[in-house]
């Protein structure tokens, strides 16, 4: 070989590896900004005319709002577990019919066998974090690092679990089991004081650090209990700084924030800032986070090649009274299955790539993870409920979705196809009303003209009811349902 023919061999060399190095910083950033208990009024975008929070405003002037976007369930876990799977509830077993949600000290979790969007990013060349709330499980063995995250700081449940000086969970479970409902409802009853006068000193969370490597995990408890009022602040500077020594490669971003879910709690830099009281201030400091996020990409020049969600787990807590939110004109609230327990507000950014747009189509957190595997490049597999968004993200195609399942404790409850939803089963939460009912015959809404569920019309629309039905039986005929793995702990109590 000529010395001219090995030069020309190098530079090929040179040039693959360069060209290989630029196919792979195009794969896109994603980051998943995640509210708790967020409602589908508390944004000014969605029509909050307290709550000032520019910086989301902003992210959804730049690209896309959507009207009409739904999570899988009303509550914290068995919703983040669709999130990160793609899934129905039901299909995992993140959920319970009995137990709503994971407790401390729980052996359930992220099953093994599923993969996560952070598992499945790994593949692709990811780095991968979650700053923020797990509730997928707080035993080692289901830490997000054991699912595919290189790396979590944050809470491993809800802020308000854990008490100190009150009965646990399970005590309120063995108290359930021998029937003594008084009893726990009296001392749930006299929780609620300390949920409108917060002190830290209330409930002993753990901030937990864990890190994945070639050697194995290391796992950390930060402080306990877990200061709540700077929470969101240090979320936040570590999603800035994960960004920063990130830079060179794709990654994936989850950022869960603890708040606004009750008890809720804001540095001393945010008390007293809105016109919307206490709540107000949680939420403008979360706006404030999402600006610090987007002003690192941009400080980076990492804007034009990240992706940017911002959406939440549910809607609004609403017996939390002024410390809960607003569902805006949408019916009821977190727990339910009705609007304003299961739409909520859904951002997404993406400057140079997604268009400005207010999308009114039917969209999921079901479909974030396949959309996100498919501009990846990646496969999301078999038997995934989520859609691809991404022809309705880059180019304004119509949502592929038009169905919405709305599941509580692994019951279907309602149905939504096109503008028209169907209720088969209805009840408040949380002892609000209404009571449970089942309709026989359903409930139908046309949400486009009805979005707070107002107006029963199946009687003049016989044939809309028979469409709907005959659609909830094609959905149920496709889905497999596993045992709950969240009820799996009452057989300790008995």
């Amino acid at each position: 070989m000529t010395r001219i023919a090995v030069i020309s061999m190098a530079t090929l060399l040179i040039l693959a590896t360069a060209c290989s190095d630029v196919q792979e910083q195009r794969k896109p950033n994603i980051i998943i900004l995640f509210a708790d208990d967020l409602g589908y009024g508390d944004l000014g975008a969605y029509g909050s005319p307290y709550i000032s929070t520019p910086n989301l405003d902003s992210l959804a002037a730049q690209g896309q709002r959507w009207t009409d976007f739904y999570v899988a369930a009303p509550v914290c876990s068995p919703s983040r577990g669709a999130l990160l799977t793609g899934k129905l509830p039901n299909r995992t077993g993140l959920y319970g019919r009995q137990i709503n949600v994971l407790f401390p000290n729980d052996t359930a979790g992220m099953p093994d066998d599923e993969q996560t969007i952070a598992e499945a990013l790994k593949e692709q060349g990811y780095a991968t974090a979650i700053v923020g709330k797990w509730h997928l499980g707080d035993a080692p063995p289901v830490y997000p690092t054991r699912h595919g995250f290189d790396y979590w700081y944050g809470l491993p449940y809800s802020n308000d679990m854990d008490w100190v000086d009150e009965k646990n969970f399970d005590e309120l479970m063995g108290l359930a089991v021998q029937g003594k409902m008084e009893e726990v409802q009296a001392s749930i009853d006299a929780r609620a004081a300390k949920y409108f006068a917060p002190k830290i000193e209330y409930w002993n969370v753990p901030l937990i650090r864990s890190e994945a490597s070639g050697e194995g995990f290391s796992d950390s408890v930060v402080e306990r209990p877990a200061d709540q009022r700077t929470l969101t602040q240090r979320y936040t500077n570590e999603a800035v700084a994960f960004i920063e020594r990130s830079r060179d490669r794709p990654f994936l971003l989850y950022v869960p924030y603890t708040m606004p879910h009750t008890p809720i709690f804001r540095s001393d830099a945010f008390a007293g800032v809105s016109v919307g009281g206490r709540y107000g201030d949680v939420i403008e400091e979360l706006d404030w986070s999402v600006g610090k996020v987007v002003a690192k990409l941009e400080e980076l020049d990492l804007d034009q090649n990240t992706l940017v969600v911002f959406t939440s787990d549910n809607g609004p807590w609403l017996t939390m009274n002024q410390h809960g939110g607003s569902a805006g004109p949408l019916k009821h609230g977190k727990g339910t299955t009705f609007e304003g327990g299961m739409r909520v507000p859904a951002i997404f950014w993406w400057p140079g790539t997604i268009e400005p747009a207010i999308v009114r189509d039917i969209g999921s957190t079901l479909d974030i993870y396949t959309t996100v595997l498919s501009l990846a490049g990646a496969d999301p597999g078999e038997s995934i409920d989520g859609l691809d968004l991404t022809q309705t993200l880059l180019r304004g195609a119509p949502s592929p979705r038009n169905t919405v399942a709305y599941y509580r404790g692994g019951e279907l409850r309602a149905f939504r196809k096109g503008r028209y939803k169907l209720h088969l089963v209805t009840e408040g939460a949380y002892g609000q009303p209404p009571e449970k009912t089942v309709h026989n015959p359903p409930v139908l809404n046309y949400l486009a003209e009805d979005p707070g569920e107002r107006f029963d019309i199946s009687a003049t629309n016989p044939e809309r009811v028979a469409e709907l039905l005959g659609a909830i039986a094609e959905h149920r005929a496709a889905m497999t349902d596993l045992p709950p793995l969240f009820d799996k702990r009452l057989s300790s109590a008995r």
